[in-house]
Formats: C-alpha cells, structure tokens, sequence
C-alpha cells in the first residue's frame, strides 16, 4: 500500500490479509489485525474505545487516522401488520439510504441498499427518481446488517441485496461485502443464504458466475419480449432478454444456483394471458424460478398492480407448462415497503 493511499484507508471493508498488511505498514504487530477484525465483523463495534484488548496508544492511533465506517439510524418504520422494519440510515457525507428488515418463519430477512440512488432508470422503480449519487462503500453495506440487528436484538440469517440501487454498478464493493459477511470470522452467513439482483447487465452476470460465490442470483426479467421490456426497463437497449436468459443459465451451470426471475406485474402492460404464454416459451425446460410481484404504485409513475385474480391466472398459466412461480408475499405494506418510498419522502421533507 502506497503511504498516501494509507490515510483514506476504510479500515472495514479490508480482508483479514489486508488488514493484516495494513496494521503491519502502520508499524503495530500483526496479530493485532486478527483482534480488530472480530472486533469489527463479529462483536461488531463502533468505536475503537471499545476494543478493550488493543494496547490504548493503538486505539487512540487508530482513532484519530482511521475512523470505522458507522450508519446513523435516521428513521424506522414498523409494520402493524407484519413487524416489518423499514430503515432509513444517514451515511458519513449526509446521503440517506434504505434497509428493510423482514420476519419470516425460515429465519430474519434484511433487504441492503447498493447505491445512494440508482441509474438504471426503471420506470416502474421509485429508487430511480433522482438517478444516481454514489455507490455504497463494502463496509456500508454491512453495516445495514450491523445496525438493524444491535436495533432488534435478532440473528440476522438471510441477506437480500435488492434494495436501492444496480449492485451489479457496483460490483467489486459487492464482491468484497459478500466474501466479508460470509467471513466465518465474521458474522459466517451461508452463500446460500444470500440473493443478489440485477436489472440484467450481461456481462457482469457472467462474471459473477466465475466468482464462484454460488449465491442466488435474481434476474428482473418484468416483460416477455424485448419490446414490452425497453418501455420498462433502459437496460433493455443495451441487452436482448435472449441474452440475459442465456446469462442466466451460464450461471445455473457454472455454480449449480437455480436462477430467480422477478416478474413486476404491471396491469395492461405485461399481464396478459400472451405475455404468460410467451415467458413460459422463454424458460422451458431451465430449472429456475419466477417471482410475481404486485408492482408497487409511485406517485410519479402511472403502473397499477395488476389485481389478485388475474395474478393468478398468471401464475396458473406458468404452472401448467411446468414452470415453479410463487406470488410474492407483500411486506410492510402499510409503511411504504417499496424501495425509494422513504428515501424519498425524507428528501422531500428535508
């Protein structure tokens, strides 16, 4: 490490061996980095103060040239119907960003922003309205998880990245977050339990498969031909669906993850019985799954959820050519779960 790069140094995103070489640069002994990093990603404390078997000259050190990565919680909304959590989190530069923590019966859900904002422009999304100001560093990442489990006092057990932002835009700060958070030294979630989602940037996806990291990969997919999706979705100029669903089953094949395609329904945009019929036609025979989703109305936007009936006629259709589709189980619904709802009305009131 350069000396001049040592100061900007974000001493929570570092690998145990980076952390490991860094400690050593600063002139400490090495096994001190081995302490701060439980101390980080396993006790998962704030303040150096607080890391009671570091020498105080070495905490005082670290203090004053290395301050940790902490989110400030700015909000929460709690779910009556649910217990669902909705945060608002400020980060070091005064940006705001969202996470959601979710109950299920397989175990605590936390759904993780990416970006301040997000660039994919998808016309449906309220993350998008503002477009894009940053990408989230790894160490803000984690600490999403971080915070909301100190706030409930509950083991945080799966992770989905599908808040605000393309991780894919993202990609070697999310790469980083997820080999840290499945750090068994750390907070050791499974890879199994983590899902990550993409608008579907072709090469990225490919990438992310030599990765080896072998978690779910989600796909949204929202059309069933590549006309519907350009009104959609302006990642659609850039990649055909052929060549996202050929992505897709490039990762099936390399890390054996069964695929996700999420599926916005949007009523008389992509709900008809012809859309069902032609994305069946698109993953015959590919062992994945669909996630129809109710899309969630935006003041800016003019879709409105398809009803429940035809959902399921959607749903039905899929099945019958053998197809595995779930509807998704709508959370927090009355305290604006979607993502940018909160972000948002926090920028507007500000």
């Amino acid at each position: 490490m350069a000396e001049e790069n040592i100061n900007r140094i974000d001493i929570k995103s570092l690998y145990p061996d980076e952390l490991k070489e860094f400690i050593k640069e600063i002139g400490e002994k090495p096994f001190r980095a081995a302490q701060i990093f439980e101390w980080l990603h396993q006790r998962r404390v704030a303040f150096y103060k607080d890391m009671t078997n570091l020498p105080a000259a070495l905490r005082e050190k670290l203090s004053e040239r290395y301050p940790i990565t902490f989110l400030k919680k700015a909000d929460c909304l709690i779910s009556k119907k649910d217990g669902t959590r909705k945060y608002l989190f400020e980060l070091e530069d005064g940006n705001v960003i969202e996470s959601v923590f979710m109950k299920y019966h397989h175990g605590n859900s936390v759904c993780i922003s990416s970006q301040v904002g997000c660039a994919q422009g998808c016309r449906f999304c309220a993350s998008t309205i503002g477009g894009k100001l940053r990408n989230l560093k790894a160490s803000e990442m984690l600490e999403q998880i971080y915070r909301i489990q100190e706030d409930t006092g509950e083991r945080v057990s799966n992770i989905v990245v599908m808040g605000t932002g393309e991780p894919f835009d993202n990609y070697e700060q999310l790469v980083r977050f997820i080999r840290l958070i499945t750090n068994e030294k750390g907070m050791n979630i499974s890879v199994r339990n983590i899902t990550v989602s993409t608008c579907g940037i072709v090469p990225k996806m490919y990438d992310f498969a030599d990765e080896k990291l072998a978690v779910t990969l989600a796909v949204s997919l929202h059309a069933s031909n590549d006309e519907t999706r350009k009104k959609l979705m302006p990642i659609a100029n850039k990649y055909t669906i052929a060549e996202v669903i050929e992505a897709a089953k490039n990762y099936y094949n390399v890390t054996g993850r069964r695929v996700t395609f999420e599926y916005a329904l949007a009523a008389g945009e992509n709900d008809s019985d012809q859309d069902a019929s032609r994305l069946a036609l698109l993953l015959k025979g590919f062992p994945c799954h669909v996630n129809l989703i109710p899309v969630n109305p935006v003041d800016e936007r003019d879709f409105k959820p398809t009803h429940h009936e035809e959902t399921v006629k959607f749903q039905n259709k899929l099945e019958k050519n053998r197809i595995n589709v779930t509807i998704r189980r709508e959370m927090g619904s009355d305290i604006n779960g979607a993502c940018g709802q909160l972000r948002k009305s926090y920028i507007d009131r500000k």
